[in-house]
């Protein structure tokens, strides 16, 4: 795949791809004999794999920490492995925020529901 059809399947800017690469958040891609990037399928998985991990919130960081472990071969899995649970903490310690929101957002919409049918706006429970 060329850049642009990553870019467009994943809805990422060619910059921000670039950018993920050039750090580590993914490994070096494939590159055609006149230098171009050419994503196999492997490439794609990283890149997966960063889209993902970004959209809950990971740390650039730590992707790049994984990607680098990685590549020191199976002697880090168990190093690897603590990444990503550390990863799942932050993630769901995020994940609790926003329940927190979700529950406030629900009360304050079924008492504007209530207003819409009665023409009065109350914020104490029924």
């Amino acid at each position: 795949m060329t850049i642009k059809e990553v870019c467009e399947k994943y809805n990422l800017s060619p910059d921000t791809l670039r950018y993920y690469e050039r750090v580590g958040v993914i490994p070096e891609v494939n590159r055609t004999a006149g230098g171009i990037r050419d994503y196999q399928e492997e490439d794609i998985k990283w890149v997966e794999n960063a889209v993902c991990m970004r959209d809950a919130g990971v740390p650039v960081e730590m992707l790049i920490e994984y990607v680098r472990l990685f590549k020191l071969g199976d002697d880090t899995i168990e190093a690897r492995a603590n990444l990503l649970k550390e990863a799942r903490e932050q993630i769901l310690e995020a994940k609790k925020k926003y329940d927190v929101a979700l529950e406030k957002l629900d009360y304050k919409i079924g008492r504007y529901e209530v207003a819409v049918e009665t023409g009065v706006l109350s914020w104490d429970k029924d």
